[in-house]
């Protein structure tokens, strides 16, 4: 690889506009959008390029520069479009580059179009740093003969020079890209965008006022408002234990309202034996659950992954698996039909292959078609790890994700949705939001479906980040932890003791769901009888008093999404 060499002065001069750029950019806001069509001409660069130099290649190679054995050119499109080209290619990371000086404490997003000459071709965008090494920004499969958007993002541990470059495994194509964009935020820039996206598509403006039959109103009128359940779902996974621990149950069902099964729906625990099938564990947990009001993910009705297959499904014939899968779907989607609000249908098929390794590439879109036959109205998932996590995982990138997806829906054309596991070590929180950008423009709905965080000191830390920023993402329609409580300890990561005393992990979520949702509201009319108030969407019981009306007013409404920024409700009250 090339060092990264960038002169003092440079230095100086990049890092002064870096910190300009970042005073200049305080209401600047994020851009959620991503393009995943691939288009016979690039968009311009969002944010006109931010920091990068010459975006958009108008200025022919000027601070573009040669990374490895490459050879570079300038060129332009029969519409007059400039764009750079590396070829004469003999290693991945032979291309071009720019030096760039990041800083520690900002959170950078990154965007550029990229095109291959020839075939269909995952190009990364790497940016080589002296104290970190090499980051993977994020990746886009190109295609020859049309630009397609690259959209990622990145952290640096040390303020430094860095030098961004473009990398392909196959060394054969010319590698062209055009729109280049860097844009640095800074932490309270990131928050404010959270907030901003919150406030927009979580929760809505209401104005209560409270008048008589003939229109007076009533100033001063105690308000209180309570929130008798977001609408919002935020969950965690539960084990059968939650059957025999009141103290549990009672833990849980104050806090969350979805779940997931974390192993008891699974084919190796329902039928462990060929034809033996035992369906009485989670068949007794969804009775609690429901009991409970909480709705559940159905998890999972194939695993991909060899390690987990039953002895005696790996010892099948192709045609004796074929026959036990389908065995199996019809069985557990028929059984559960109309009682979960979505299923899992094969877990992990980006990393694992199982079943296509034994049945043909056409398995696991043939799995997804039979159970939108037999459960059409539930939402199907394909549920992955690693796509929001991992920016050094190529074989679960927004990009393969999306060509997988594809893959099934043009032989499965029901409702789907993405699952995104995020099992998070130490999280690159704009990776994840630019990765959400992506998945985003599919139109699906996207849950956060196994959210973890490894034990770390700063685990609780990292979890709330993650929380926010999943919250906060505008297409991210649920969030599911995974921190199911076993007596003998948890997967990763607990949320309380065996006492169900909250861990700071279990402090965060409650921090978080009492910042998320209106547990005791209380305020006052103003003098047209007039309260005004941002709620989050759910339900609620909302009670007006005054000591002029004969009797406590008390209604119920809901809050939902809605194209009006604030709705009205009138409180009809007799007076005294």
């Amino acid at each position: 690889m090339a060092a990264v060499v960038v002169g003092v002065n440079h230095h100086l001069l990049l890092l002064c506009c870096i910190l300009f750029a970042g005073a200049a950019v305080e209401s600047l806001s994020y851009d959620y959008s991503a393009t995943i069509e691939c288009l016979a001409e690039p968009l311009k660069p969002q944010y006109e390029g931010g920091i990068i130099i010459n975006p958009e290649l108008n200025h022919g190679l000027s601070r573009w520069y040669v990374f490895g054995q490459a050879k570079i050119e300038n060129r332009s499109s029969d519409r007059g479009n400039s764009f750079i080209v590396a070829h004469s290619r003999n290693k991945p990371s032979d291309s071009f580059s720019q030096k760039l000086y990041l800083l520690k404490d900002m959170l950078y997003t990154f965007s550029a179009w990229v095109q291959v000459v020839e075939g269909t071709v995952p190009v990364t965008a790497v940016f080589s740093t002296r104290c970190d090494g090499f980051i993977h920004a994020g990746a886009v499969v190109a295609e020859s003969g049309c630009w397609s958007m690259l959209k990622g993002g990145l952290t640096v541990n040390s303020s430094g020079p860095v030098e961004l470059y473009f990398e392909t495994k196959n060394t054969t194509v010319e590698i062209w890209v055009d729109s280049v964009s860097l844009q640095p935020f800074t932490k309270d820039q990131w928050r404010a965008h959270q907030d901003q996206s919150v406030e927009k598509g979580r929760k809505r403006k209401v104005r209560l006022q409270a008048v008589d039959a003939k229109g007076k109103t009533f100033a001063g009128a105690k308000v209180s408002i309570h929130q008798k359940k977001p609408s919002f779902p935020f969950g965690n996974a539960i084990t059968k234990a939650i059957l025999d621990y009141p103290a549990y149950r009672k833990w849980f069902a104050s806090r969350f309202t979805v779940t997931t099964f974390e192993n008891e729906m699974k084919w190796y625990s329902t039928e462990k034996s060929p034809g033996k099938e035992d369906y009485s564990v989670p068949d007794a947990m969804l009775r609690v659950i429901k009991r409970l009001g909480i709705q559940v993910r159905g998890h999972n009705i194939f695993w991909d992954d060899p390690q987990y297959q039953q002895s005696w499904v790996k010892s099948l014939s192709p045609d004796q698996l074929r026959q036990a899968t389908a065995k199996r779907i019809n069985s557990v989607v028929s059984r559960y039909k109309g009682q979960l609000i979505a299923w899992d249908v094969v877990n992990e098929n980006l990393h694992f292959s199982f079943f296509e390794d034994k049945l043909g590439k056409t398995a696991s879109a043939s799995f997804y078609q039979r159970a939108h036959q037999l459960d059409g109205l539930t939402t199907m998932f394909m549920n992955e790890y690693n796509t929001l996590e991992d920016n050094r995982d190529q074989r679960s990138t927004p990009a393969k994700f999306l060509q997988k997806l594809r893959e099934i829906q043009s032989a499965s054309p029901g409702k789907m949705g993405i699952g995104l596991e995020s099992h998070f070590g130490t999280p690159n929180i704009p990776y994840m939001r630019s990765s959400i950008d992506v998945l985003a423009a599919t139109k699906l709905p996207i849950w956060i479906t196994e959210l973890d965080v490894t034990s770390s000191p700063n685990q609780a830390q990292y979890l709330e980040e993650i929380l926010r920023e999943a919250h906060s993402h505008p297409a991210i329609k649920g969030i599911v932890m995974w921190a199911a409580w076993h007596p003998e300890g948890c997967y990763k990561m607990c949320l309380t003791d065996n006492n169900f005393k909250n861990l700071p992990t279990g402090n965060v979520v409650d921090k978080l769901i009492n910042e998320w949702t209106h547990r005791n509201l209380v305020g006052s009319t103003d003098s047209n009888g007039s309260f005004e108030v941002s709620l989050f969407h759910g339900d609620y019981d909302i009670t007006i008093t005054h000591p002029s009306m004969i009797s406590t007013l008390t209604q119920n409404f809901k809050i939902t999404t809605g194209n009006s920024e604030e709705i009205l409700l009138h409180f009809l009250a007799n007076d005294g």
